[in-house]
């Protein structure tokens, strides 16, 4: 089993698995089959300190670490899985209502939960164009571009530096997030000037993530990258994966639980 911990670890650092929700899927999975042979006991607790401690920022992992602590079950693991995947086709159907029939959507990285609503609203038949950033250093935006593409929606694929260049053509902004705290929005550096200029334009500023999301965690760890993911040759390089975005950007948080405001969501913190 520790190999196979090791594995995981292994793809969840080197992002072959990415994404807050995909993060904890996968280590879910994980526990599941290792908890079946070894118990809930201090094995249990090795291996989720290691898998935590492998993408700190994101906060789903911690927050189903936390509930499966308070009930040490196989069932309690079943539960949370069934609950990731029923919320992202909730949070779909909710989101796809913001978005009308000819609208032009700007997103950002890679989002499960943000590229479901896009995905939803074009099912339902809505006319759609979206433009989504590449995301530098490891270009998870392309990541998005080619599977909104795959699927039929116009996508256009945009260096980060053009957010303001082609944001006057944009109805609404639609971007994930990693975690939501009571200083704002945690999601993939770039975040926060999207959300600047969106302001600054006039356009709606939307966020998507299930409320496992909710991150009451006294610290927050920015987690910083290998400098080797910018560049090569020794070079004083920072790589900061994420940034927060303040409240006063954010138009409403589409959840599994509805489309709720920034009130709403600084109540359900406390």
């Amino acid at each position: 089993m520790s190999d196979d911990l090791e594995t995981l670890v292994k793809k969840i650092k080197t992002m072959e698995i990415r994404g807050a929700r995909e993060i904890a899927l996968e280590s879910l999975k994980f526990l599941r089959k290792f908890c079946r042979k070894k118990g809930f006991g201090k094995e249990f607790e090795k291996a989720a300190r290691k898998l935590e401690k492998t993408r700190p920022t994101a906060v789903v992992l911690h927050n189903c670490l936390e509930k499966i602590r308070e009930k040490r079950k196989i069932e309690t693991i079943n539960k949370l899985l069934r609950r990731l995947n029923r919320a992202t086709k909730e949070i779909a159907k909710r989101g796809s209502r913001i978005i009308k029939d000819g609208y032009t959507i700007m997103t950002h990285c890679h989002s499960e939960e943000a590229v479901a609503v896009i995905k939803q609203a074009f099912k339902e038949g809505k006319k759609i164009k979206v433009y989504a950033t590449m995301t530098e250093p490891r270009d998870q935006g392309l990541i998005t571009a080619k599977e909104l593409t795959t699927m039929g929606i116009d996508t256009i694929l945009i260096i980060d530096s053009a957010i303001e260049f082609f944001i006057k053509d944009v109805d609404i902004v639609i971007v994930g997030t990693d975690a939501i705290r009571k200083e704002g929005i945690v999601n993939k550096i770039g975040t926060y000037p999207m959300a600047v200029v969106a302001k600054e334009h006039k356009k709606p500023f939307y966020v998507v993530g299930d409320t496992l999301k909710l991150d009451r965690r006294k610290k927050l760890i920015i987690e910083e990258r290998a400098v080797s993911e910018v560049y090569k040759d020794g070079l004083a390089i920072r790589n900061p994966a994420f940034d927060v975005t303040p409240w006063k950007y954010v138009k409403r948080v589409i959840t599994e639980k509805g489309i709720l405001t920034p009130g709403n969501i600084l109540k359900m913190l406390k």
